[in-house]
């Protein structure tokens, strides 16, 4: 027989398995974010790694990027798959300087007769102070000096050579002061001429340096040769105003310094060996000794990181579909597992000489699996890639006054690896729990309406 007590007991079981199996139904929908740790089972031999620097005060011509690892792997400017671009005072491109490109041997002339037999006769190449540089360079239109140091090996090689071109500069009347400047017995003038290495041969102009430096050959002929073409230069646009009276707002600024920013931008990616290692920037030359006391090794972190390249890529590379798919997977990851380059856009500034920044990078391999993991403990391709995380920390290092510094990337890779993926609820635990639900209520709404029937029973008389 219908009680009002059934109806409502009805209504309320309704009620609360509705609610139950809603509540059921959002956490079954829900999914959650869950890591692990695992050992890393990667076994490709080597990783790639990344990078893009610039360097604000190096010029590219002494830029060498170097390799070193625990299995004696110990690569010396390393040029394969890198660029370097010379930077204006801005920090803009401004001269491509080069992709793979090995730098140029410069030729040595090897001479019989001695640096001393050749200053039996006098010395043509005049020893400059800080007492008589700025006299000299000022009494002469056209100065081509020297710069060296006594220890540089390519200095020696050069000292006869610059004595015999000396010698050659006088016999042909040439108007242009040769001298040398001994940098370890004046250093502060060399510091104030700016010599980054030895030897630094220069030429001046009114008493004012022209740049870029010469760096070619260092042979008589072609210290000559370019000592004919520089005064050739000047005596063509000497008279060029005169000559061309329409033409002066036009006349070519030819002999004079075009602007020269010690920056360099580098860039490129390193194939390395999956075992403990570093890679470093480092002031170096092929043709020079390099001047620790003027080597600063201040630098910006534009990108670094290990493996494919996901972030800061090309235009045309956005659009490919590995990088749609990785595109898509990571707008689902929390941001405390994107460190992938956490030293991206960093400024490592170093205000003193003999000193440089050192970087040690823990590098841990991380599986990224945005499927749904109802019904299946295996990764799915479309919905997984493998990527690199970065932990990072620098310190500045203190060089002694005759090693030159060098901006160095250490980097360890961890054994074990880390495992982000959603957690969902399967897809018979739910079924089960609504089954657990419908028979929980009615179980538990029974007893309930039992008790209250007999408590409130009309009693018989």
């Amino acid at each position: 027989e219908a009680t009002s007590l059934g109806a409502m007991m009805s209504i309320a079981a309704i009620a609360v398995m509705t609610i139950l199996f809603l509540s059921e139904t959002i956490a079954f929908a829900r999914t959650s974010m869950g890591t692990a740790i695992t050992l890393d089972e990667n076994d490709q031999p080597q990783i790639r790694l990344n990078f893009n620097i610039t360097l604000m005060d190096l010029h590219c011509d002494f830029v060498s990027v170097d390799v070193w690892d625990t299995l004696g792997t110990n690569r010396q400017n390393v040029t394969k798959n890198i660029e370097k671009w010379q930077l204006d005072e801005e920090g803009q491109r401004r001269i491509f300087s080069g992709r793979n490109r090995e730098q140029r041997e410069v030729v040595h002339e090897e001479h019989e007769e001695t640096l001393e037999e050749l200053h039996e006769d006098g010395e043509q190449a005049v020893e400059l102070t800080p007492d008589t540089f700025q006299g000299f360079v000022n009494g002469h239109e056209m100065a081509f000096i020297d710069m060296y140091a006594p220890w540089c090996i390519w200095c020696q090689r050069l000292h006869p050579t610059w004595e015999k071109f000396g010698e050659e500069v006088h016999k042909l009347r040439m108007p242009v002061g040769v001298g040398k400047v001994n940098c370890v017995t004046y250093p502060q003038l060399c510091k104030d001429q700016k010599v980054m290495a030895f030897p630094t041969l220069r030429w001046y102009k009114g008493g004012q340096m022209i740049l870029p430096d010469y760096k070619m050959d260092r042979t008589v002929d072609a210290l000559v040769g370019y000592t004919k073409r520089k005064l050739e230069m000047e005596e063509k646009y000497k008279n060029w105003a005169e000559n061309n009276p329409s033409d002066s707002r036009m006349k070519p600024n030819a002999g004079n310094s075009r602007p020269e920013h010690p920056g360099c931008q580098v860039s490129g990616h390193l194939m390395v060996n999956r075992v403990p290692g570093n890679f470093h920037i480092e002031a170096k030359s092929v043709n020079h000794n390099l001047n620790a006391a003027m080597t600063n090794l201040t630098h910006r972190v534009n990108h670094l990181s290990f493996g494919e390249p996901i972030t800061k890529l090309a235009p045309h590379l956005e659009k490919t579909p590995f990088m749609r798919k990785v595109k898509r997977i990571l707008k689902q990851v929390p941001e405390e597992h994107k460190q992938f380059n956490p030293m991206d856009d960093k400024e490592y500034i170093t205000a003193k000489f003999h000193q440089a920044y050192h970087h040690y990078i823990k590098v841990v391999s991380t599986q990224l699996n945005m499927g749904s993991s109802r019904g299946a403990e295996t990764f799915n391709d479309v919905n997984s890639i493998s990527v690199y995380q970065m932990l990072e920390q620098s310190q500045i290092v203190f060089y002694d006054e005759v090693n030159v510094p060098e901006a160095r990337f250490s980097y360890d890779m961890s054994p074990m690896s880390v495992v982000v993926q959603k957690e969902g609820r399967k897809w018979y635990d739910y079924l089960t729990s609504l089954c657990a639900i419908i028979g929980g209520t009615f179980t538990t709404l029974g007893l309930i309406d039992a008790t209250l029937y007999k408590i409130f029973k009309p009693k018989k008389l």
